[in-house]
């Protein structure tokens, strides 16, 4: 059975324990549009015919088709057919607006039902792998941790993104020896990175729990012995006093590097000590010039405004380095997507670790891949305007 390959430079040792999406005839019949189930029946009732259809999608993207020609294959098996996938792109290649990135070749009766679910399985992927990947290269020695499962709306979308995340990962990793994506929020998408677990260590609801940070803290090494603490210190608004507290509650761990603070300050507020003047003055101090070109409001704000800005982490790292904790990391998250990222590389703020779902698409309707049939038997056809869509070779 046809496969597409694994993005290089993703291990996947372990098939994904997450649930596969339904291969049987009822569950395609009440997943799929009624005009394509009415379609399969006037086929059937005329005489089946061998079609090719051209997958394509309106910008550009990188190609991350794995999930839905591995489905494909699957739903081939099932039916004791045989379809022919031919991708024109590697996993993680880019793909220009219009380029067809795949044909689909087989038996019309049997494919017909199938456009809408393996259009499902494309179109998001390949944005999110080139928002991953744009990110990733924008900030090349910054590791990310993948945090999409709370944006998604269950196992299979979480499932996907996770792995466009790897797709585009591996991509900045081969284009620019970028860090990239080390991990994922959670166990059932950790083969996607190459890991066998999720990262993270503590919520918010943890620290309301103990009553302070530097207990949260003394609670998480107590029960989890041995293994790297980060700490988010604004829950009481007191990110640099908390952080350096935890630091002096633990400084083997802030010397050996086992120490880090997760920036995630809402943006409703300045991080502890700042407003928009000291904000001001702590990036004139790390970034001279950096307001002497063109800013939106958005990338004013994520520079020295509210949130977790660039001065903010710049001031962070200042209070750590002061006090001797040169080694505690500094993982920043909070609406981290492509043009936020730019905007931080673009004053090299001091950020070690990138937690963030912000690589999902802002705007679904970008994500819609469209397919078309360019070939009915030995008939090369397809409507008006859909002529790019044709292979060289009919």
């Amino acid at each position: 059975m046809l496969t597409a390959p694994d993005p290089p430079g993703v291990t996947m040792t372990e098939p994904s324990p997450l649930p596969l999406p339904a291969t049987d005839d009822a569950s395609i019949a009440a997943l799929t549009d009624a005009y394509f189930k009415r379609t399969r029946a006037i086929v059937e009732m005329f005489g089946d015919v061998e079609v090719t259809y051209a997958v394509f999608m309106r910008r550009p993207v990188l190609f991350a088709g794995k999930p839905a020609i591995d489905w494909l294959q699957a739903v081939a098996a099932a039916r004791g057919t045989r379809f022919v996938i031919e991708p024109r792109y590697a996993e993680g290649d880019w793909v220009g607006a219009g380029e067809p990135m795949l044909y689909i070749t087989g038996s019309f009766a049997a494919l017909v039902e199938l456009e809408t679910l393996y259009l499902q399985k494309i179109g998001a992927a390949c944005v999110a792998a080139f928002n991953a990947y744009s990110m990733c290269c924008e900030m090349p020695k910054v590791a990310f941790l993948a945090m999409e499962a709370r944006h998604t709306t269950g196992p299979e979308m979480m499932a996907l993104m996770a792995y466009a995340a790897a797709v585009g990962s591996a991509a900045a990793k081969r284009a620019v020896g970028a860090r990239g994506f080390i991990g994922g929020a959670n166990d059932a998408t950790a083969g996607f990175f190459g890991a066998t677990a999720g990262l993270g260590t503590m919520p918010h609801a943890l620290i309301g729990y103990a009553g302070s940070t530097v207990r949260a803290a003394e609670m998480f090494v107590a029960a989890n012995p041995g293994v790297p603490l980060t700490i988010l210190p604004d829950y009481y608004g007191r990110e640099i006093s908390d952080s350096l507290e935890v630091c002096r509650r633990f400084p083997e761990m802030a010397g050996e590097g086992r120490l880090s603070v997760r920036l995630d300050t809402h943006g409703g507020r300045f991080l502890e000590g700042l407003d928009p003047q000291a904000s001001y003055a702590v990036l004139e101090r790390h970034a001279p010039g950096s307001f002497r070109q063109y800013r939106t409001e958005e990338e004013l704000k994520w520079l020295v405004g509210t949130g977790v800005s660039a001065a903010a982490v710049f001031r962070l790292r200042e209070a750590l380095d002061a006090a001797g904790y040169g080694a505690v990391k500094i993982v920043a998250s909070s609406g981290f997507g492509p043009a936020k990222c730019k905007v931080m590389a673009s004053v090299a703020a001091p950020i070690d670790v990138v937690g963030t779902g912000s690589f999902l698409p802002e705007d679904w309707r970008e994500t819609y891949a469209t397919a078309d049939i360019v070939r009915y038997g030995d008939r090369q056809s397809v409507k008006i305007g859909r002529e790019f869509l044709l292979r060289e070779r009919d």
